[in-house]
């Protein structure tokens, strides 16, 4: 599934070149990995040396590899953040 249209995509194997066919999307890149996570050091649970800045273009990271699953309410951390925003708005009349 790609992450950024959130469209099923039906590829066997992705390379670092493999766009999505719905949205055009590099899908060889960290929002698409199984170890994405915005929380952890430099955004992957992976022991990565390099900050790859970008997470949405492609990139040539060895521990890039598929996730297979579904990305619907995966953005809970930003959605979490945005509650917390708005409470901490609310509280001081902002």
């Amino acid at each position: 599934m790609c992450r950024k249209c959130g469209k099923k995509i039906e590829i066997s194997e992705i390379y670092r070149n493999t766009l999505c066919p719905v949205c055009g999307a590099d899908l060889h890149s960290c929002i698409n990995c199984r170890f994405y996570s915005p929380e952890s050091h430099f955004g992957c649970k992976e022991t990565v040396e390099e900050l790859i800045t970008d997470k949405e273009r492609s990139n040539f990271c060895e521990y890039f590899s598929v996730n297979k699953g579904d990305f619907a309410g995966t953005d809970s951390f930003s959605q979490k953040s945005q509650e917390a925003r708005s409470a901490f708005n609310s509280l001081f009349g902002n």
